[in-house]
């Protein structure tokens, strides 16, 4: 599914949202595109998500997310609602970020945070508990992704990968950016990205096709490893529809990534899915077979799910997994340690929405036994009504976690006291 709560807006689509809901547009034509020409790719109409609706789901479209950060005093408020095991507590630790994503540490303590249709990148530094965000970096074209290694911030926006060397010194005068790999496709359709860092210095990346289902273009629907040092990247998994989240495995080194599956099937089918890679070159079964036993209705072509690798866990349909994490603190209980905690972004192709929380799966290193149960949760404020909708987790150096939120523009962080 489309994994941003601002989709329609960055779309130039909100009159289109509007209009959705009335009575005029329900009595149109379903939406029908041909997504198989690069013409299309390359220029996709602002509805390109609408493409495949079907009867039963009409009317369906992306909420569109306040104009601005919600502010403080609401941020607060709303923290009070949100329900967490005994002994954690949730509390704001940032706000004023726009469309908040993908957050990574530097080395001096710095917290840099990317954004989706804000084109912003931003810095959270603490000086004695205050805390001052800085947006650094400004007119980018969907920095989602971003990581931090020797000193470099790296920020990728749908076809760069750019490297800013010294970036934690230079806060106010960011300084130009060094392309470290653009063999990658202009698409904005489910272009934007999430970086993962292996312990070689090496990046996953991964690459979505440009529209909901089909037969996607060579040079997406895969994950690379790509490495910023020399401009070289490898196919490590193929059959991907949209990833937007993922870590590395501190026990095996292996990686694992959650996906968001098609839409238009209906409000239970298919299922997001958390995957495990486990040998170079697997196919994950996009488009051909959805959640690891669910047969693609029209692009099937024959093939049988079995031919494909299976999801660890599916996640349920329509949570939209993003951001995820192994906790590899020491402040959690110990039964935490080497948990995966998923961001689920939250539904808009579903009647009545779900996800907008945080999961925690508990699984063993080889992908067995998994485990999933809520473990943050009360963003989700009505039917189709959200007050926040967690992007990113990441653990701080005191054990505790923090969380991004693209629709409130805000970090949260989750501690544990006994």
């Amino acid at each position: 599914m489309a994994s941003t709560s601002h989709l329609i807006r960055i779309a130039g689509c909100v009159g289109l949202a509007a209009a959705l809901g009335s009575g005029a547009v329900q009595a149109q034509p379903l939406k029908s595109y041909d997504s198989s020409k690069p013409s299309f790719w390359k220029s996709p109409p602002a509805d390109w998500f609408l493409g495949d609706e079907t009867a039963s789901m009409k009317g369906l479209a992306p909420s569109v997310g306040p104009a601005t950060p919600t502010p403080l005093a609401e941020l607060e408020a709303n923290m009070k609602n949100i329900k967490l095991p005994a002994g954690f507590k949730i509390e704001v630790y940032a706000a004023g970020l726009p469309e908040a994503r993908q957050m990574a540490w530097g080395a001096n303590g710095t917290l840099f945070v990317g954004s989706f249709g804000a084109t912003n990148v931003y810095a959270v530094t603490d000086q004695g508990g205050k805390r001052t965000v800085k947006t650094i970096l400004k007119g980018l074209t969907m920095p989602t992704g971003i990581a931090f290694q020797d000193g470099a911030l790296y920020v990728i926006a749908i076809d760069k990968l750019l490297r800013y060397d010294n970036a934690e010194t230079n806060l106010d005068h960011m300084p130009a950016p060094v392309v470290a790999y653009d063999d990658m496709p202009p698409y904005l359709a489910h272009g934007w990205k999430y970086l993962v860092t292996d312990k070689s210095g090496k990046m996953y990346v991964p690459f979505g096709p440009p529209f909901n289902v089909g037969i996607p273009p060579t040079n997406v629907s895969q994950i690379r490893r790509v490495d910023p040092k020399t401009g070289l990247a490898e196919v490590v998994a193929m059959g991907v529809r949209n990833s937007v989240g993922g870590d590395i495995d501190p026990r095996s080194g292996d990686y694992w990534f959650s996906e968001n599956a098609r839409d238009w099937m209906s409000d239970d089918l298919p299922s997001d899915k958390l995957n495990h890679i486990t040998r170079l070159g697997e196919h994950f079964g996009y488009p051909y077979c959805h959640q690891g036993d669910l047969p693609d209705p029209k692009f099937n072509d024959g093939h049988k799910c079995t031919e494909f690798t299976p999801p660890v866990v599916n996640l349920g349909a329509h949570v939209a997994p993003l951001g995820m994490k192994f906790y590899t603190g020491a402040q959690f209980p110990a039964e935490y340690q080497n948990n995966i905690f998923v961001t689920l972004h939250g539904s808009w192709n579903r009647h009545q929405y779900q996800g907008a929380r945080i999961d925690r799966v508990v699984v063993d290193a080889d992908g067995k036994n998994p485990h999933q149960e809520e473990f943050a949760s009360g963003w989700l404020t009505g039917k189709t009504d959200y007050s926040g909708r967690p992007t990113d987790v990441l653990v701080a150096k005191d054990g505790s976690m923090l969380v991004a939120d693209d629709w409130a523009g805000a970090i949260y962080r989750i501690s544990y006291a006994k």
